[in-house]
């Protein structure tokens, strides 16, 4: 698998340089959703779990990391304050929720993406579509469905991998790492919550899958900067997430709107807030002003502006709750490498196990479970930590075989990714409004 990703991030390279080029409704839109463990309830074993995320998060980044390349060459509805929506893991990859498609509505469930931001399920319109749990939704069998014509805001505004006008449909393809969806964009009625529901009118995706597939989801729900984001769509000023780790199968919420209030929730450390960063020259991924790294107590040695968000939109600090991994630019990855080498009493393995660059051998009948490390410490602007300890960022993909789970970026100018396995016990908070990024250490499954 490892081998087929790289060939794929070379293609979507060469496609990059190939093709380098130099009204919205405000709703009240405050609720809580619970989200489990990625994994929880399945079948892996936690190394498959690993592996699996390891993989699909290099392919992920590849897929975005090619669209900030190619960047950097170049509506009404209910009060839904009250809606409780429930989120659950699926599979190895990531978490969905199940939302009301039409009217009446139609059962869907969309998988969570913070690094894109298009909302869009499978859809009889366009043809025969991937396997799926739920019924294909049917735009026939709604009364609230509309195409939306290729004028439209939407249409031009939004941004895809490519898109065309055919028919007087507004056309797209997007590329989601190993994945390649298309469909027509159009306008219909999404109901939110389980006991407490209300529906809104949103912009999505007609679609269907053409490779790869999303473990019998029906689609994807974006939540991303970008301008066809849920986020975008309905005004909603901030959000929170807090989750739990991989291998515990334990629920945990994300929250909106008024809900999304770290100081409302026990933590098991302070609350500390850094400035979002906007990239001058895409929407793909939030961003932080990280400045440094440490180990342990020993600060390493990583000059603050190779870690820098550049004029250009080069190089950065990106947050996804969808990326597994790590991702470090240099010198900062040659010198986490090497204070863990230095650092860690156990023997480098002479080997790697599929995407992770660094493994060590563990001792004989132990799990990494048993093996201290120093907590790894991410710098910021301003004064502000985040102390990651062992399980953010080792992981143990394969028995005996303890592995860093950070790797350097795709190609020079991609940016610094803080990834979901970073992120976990920690409740994170994103303020739009104010542009600011809070976080504080949480147990997640006690919220």
């Amino acid at each position: 698998m490892a081998c087929n990703l790289r060939r794929l991030l070379l293609l979507f390279l060469a496609n990059v340089v190939a093709t380098a080029a130099p009204a919205l409704a405000i709703f009240h839109f405050d609720f809580r959703f619970d989200t489990d463990g990625p994994f929880s309830g399945g079948m892996m074993s936690r190394h498959d779990m690993w592996r699996r995320r390891a993989a699909e998060s290099k392919a992920r980044d590849a897929k975005n990391s090619a669209r900030l390349a190619k960047a950097v060459g170049k509506g009404g509805g209910d009060d839904i304050t009250a809606a409780d929506v429930t989120v659950t893991p699926y599979t190895h990859q990531g978490h969905w929720l199940t939302v009301g498609i039409g009217t009446p509505p139609q059962p869907s469930k969309v998988i969570l993406d913070m690094g894109s931001d298009l909302l869009w399920t499978q859809c009889s319109l366009v043809g025969p579509t991937a396997v799926q749990e739920e019924p294909v939704y049917d735009p026939s069998k709604s009364s609230s469905f509309s195409l939306l014509p290729c004028g439209s805001k939407h249409c031009e505004e939004g941004t895809f991998t490519s898109k065309n006008c055919t028919e007087k449909r507004c056309a797209y393809e997007n590329y989601y790492g190993v994945l390649t969806a298309t469909g027509i964009l159009a306008t219909e009625t999404f109901t939110f919550g389980a006991h407490h529901n209300a529906s809104v009118n949103l912009t999505f995706g007609c679609g269907k899958l053409t490779n790869g597939t999303i473990a019998s989801a029906s689609g994807i729900l974006g939540l991303s900067p970008g301008p066809l984001s849920l986020l975008k769509q309905l005004a909603i000023p901030k959000f929170s997430y807090c989750l739990t780790p991989f291998t515990d199968r334990k629920t945990s919420p994300v929250m909106f709107g008024a809900m999304a209030d770290l100081g409302k929730y026990k933590t098991t450390g302070k609350v500390q807030t850094v400035p979002l960063l906007k990239n001058p020259v895409e929407d793909i991924y939030y961003y932080v002003p990280m400045v440094g790294i440490s180990l342990g107590s020993k600060r390493l040695n990583v000059p603050a502006e190779s870690l820098a968000l550049k004029p250009d939109g080069t190089g950065g600090t990106a947050v996804d709750s969808a990326t597994t991994l790590a991702y470090l630019v240099e010198p900062a990855f040659t010198e986490l490498k090497k204070a863990v080498m230095e650092g860690l009493k156990l023997p480098v393995a002479n080997k790697t196990v599929d995407d992770y660059p660094l493994c060590f051998e563990l001792p004989r009948g132990t799990s990494m479970d048993g093996v201290e490390a120093p907590p790894l410490v991410l710098h910021f602007d301003g004064g502000a930590d985040m102390m990651l300890p062992r399980d953010n960022y080792f992981q143990e993909p394969s028995p005996g075989m303890m592995c860093l789970a950070v790797v350097r970026p795709p190609f020079k100018g991609a940016p610094s990714v803080i990834g979901n396995v970073q992120q976990q016990n920690m409740h994170v908070l994103y303020d739009l409004g104010e542009r600011k990024f809070s976080y504080a250490p949480t147990q997640c499954d006690k919220l």
